[in-house]
């Protein structure tokens, strides 16, 4: 396909998308057609605008624009148009999931997870009017079954909505929604091999998306490079590539990135709650407190401006503040992940365990994907010296995150204060990097010293690679654990070398200094006859 035949299905998906009020999926599309090189023509957006003219459905779209759910369904109750019918139940249920939130804002969210009855009713009345059009033969409607499908998911129908999200996006290849809906809950790359979709060019964006949510940051990278040489400035896959750099913990390249997308579309909100994330992580408090200024001056109540604030809070030890910030984003969005995770992290740094199980748990009722609850609550646990409840939680959080060293160290650690030290040595072994020295220092524990002085070897030789290697608080005692145990095997000049390195930290100088003297003493009195060392 041409840049001219991007342009006009992304048109085309943005008016359809506008009419139903998909406004996510609307700006998205117009976000699109924004980085093409090309100019947008008046032909462009010349289409039928038949459904206008229909003042019942006026009525309704403009009470939707404004929240008034359920008065948009009662005015397009009666409507004819394939716009009209799929308006009265889309609001329908954003009527029902606007209740559902804001009940979740009031009390605990685990109350709120049964379906509402109103969910139930809308189901069953989507579920008819389907049939009825297949037994009539009518062209089933794309748009309606995205409203059965995710009326199917918060019935726990997942199986059901994936099937009927995959023959939405048959039906209608240019409603972003339903495919970035699907994206979402894929959760194994099985079922995207078995998924069937049409290979329309909107299925790039769809795969970028399934990539990001399965982990597979690499191959999300490389088809969000081959992307942005057509679409070329676009702020959308940039922070999408941001996004999969972060995951991957490069947090520098992340960064720059959401430094590119802000100088090019500065008012744009999207994404700065994990912008600010990377700027805390980096310690970068004055970027970090002109990026909530800015946030605050375009929108002060949107989620992300509530992240950048807590952010900063946090950044400077205001915890208590930072909770107070997060609620916030949480009263404007209850299903916000991320912000859960996060206040269950300051409740946790303002020793409120109860408060952060609570966030975690809540976490994870809006997403079991997510690692860091999962990992958050084996912290907790941890704090609450629970080792088999902390097991449970690391276990999952690294069958999430498999490659995550941190993740090995955790059940490790875990697994050593439970006593089942063939499991941790497994553990500390696959992490590698700095849990050898964790490994080390367990064989010592178990008095397995050759095989403790080969781990503290291979620490040692790993962290000589790393920047500032002498910073490391563990090689001390690495120093010194060698150098006893090459003087007990009679290796003075392996022992002389370590105790040497020795003298360079102040815990162990004085070790390292009567390690020295024994081995000076053992030369003079010719125990020692090869001195091929200095002394």
């Amino acid at each position: 396909m041409d840049e001219a035949s991007y342009r006009v299905d992304l048109i085309q998906s943005r008016f359809q998308s506008k009419l139903r009020g998909l406004n996510q999926s609307a700006k998205w599309a117009s976000e699109l057609v924004n980085s093409l090189s090309s100019p947008i023509s008046s032909n462009d957006l010349c289409f039928n605008n038949e459904v206008l003219s229909h003042s019942d459905y006026v009525m309704a779209k403009d009470c939707f624009d404004l929240g008034e759910f359920d008065r948009c369904a009662f005015f397009c109750r009666n409507s004819t148009s394939r716009e009209g019918r799929f308006l009265h139940y889309y609001s329908r249920y954003m009527a029902a999931e606007k209740k559902r939130l804001d009940m979740m804002v009031d009390t605990n969210p685990h109350a709120t997870s049964a379906p509402h009855d109103n969910i139930t009713s809308l189901y069953s009345e989507i579920r008819s009017e389907l049939n009825n059009s297949l037994i009539n033969g009518q062209l089933t409607d794309g748009y309606l079954l995205y409203v059965y499908g995710i009326t199917l998911l918060k019935l726990d129908l997942t199986k059901d909505a994936i099937e009927a999200l995959a023959r939405s996006v048959h039906f209608e290849p240019l409603n972003w929604a339903s495919w970035q809906q699907l994206a979402v809950i894929i959760d194994d790359k099985s079922k995207l091999e078995r998924l069937d979709i049409p290979t329309h060019w909107f299925k790039k964006f769809f795969l970028g998306a399934v990539y990001l949510e399965l982990q597979l940051n690499e191959e999300a990278i490389d088809l969000y490079s081959s992307l942005l040489e057509t679409f070329k400035g676009s702020s959308y896959i940039r922070s999408q590539m941001a996004n999969a750099k972060h995951n991957l913990r490069n947090v520098d390249q992340a960064i720059d990135l959401f430094d590119a997308i802000r100088e090019s579309d500065p008012y744009r909100l999207d994404a700065w709650d994990i912008y600010s994330n990377l700027l805390y992580v980096k310690d970068l408090r004055p970027k970090l407190s002109s990026l909530a200024q800015a946030a605050n001056n375009i929108d002060p109540f949107r989620v992300e401006t509530c992240f950048c604030i807590a952010n900063f809070f946090s950044l400077r030890g205001q915890h208590n503040k930072a909770a107070v910030y997060f609620s916030r984003a949480l009263q404007l969005n209850p299903r916000h992940i991320s912000a859960w995770t996060l206040m269950g992290h300051e409740y946790m740094e303002i020793k409120n365990t109860g408060g952060a199980i609570m966030s975690y748990r809540s976490a994870i009722e809006c997403n079991k994907k997510d690692y860091r609850a999962w990992y958050g609550l084996g912290q907790t646990y941890e704090i609450l010296k629970m080792p088999a409840y902390c097991l449970y939680y690391y276990s999952i959080a690294r069958s999430l995150r498999p490659d995550d060293s941190r993740m090995l160290i955790a059940m490790g650690e875990t697994l050593e204060k439970l006593e089942r030290h063939s499991e941790a040595i497994k553990c500390y072994w696959k992490a590698g990097g700095i849990a050898l020295v964790k490994l080390a220092a367990l064989y010592e524990k178990l008095s397995e010293k050759d095989k403790a002085a080969a781990a503290y070897s291979d620490f040692i030789a790993q962290t000589a690679n790393m920047p500032n290697p002498e910073g490391n608080p563990d090689l001390p005692n690495a120093y010194k654990f060698l150098a006893n145990y090459y003087l007990s095997k009679k290796d003075f000049k392996m022992a002389h070398n370590a105790a040497q390195q020795c003298q360079q930290y102040s815990e162990t100088r004085d070790e390292g200094k009567r390690i020295l003297k024994e081995i000076a003493s053992l030369v003079k009195s010719g125990s020692i006859k090869d001195v091929s060392f200095p002394l």
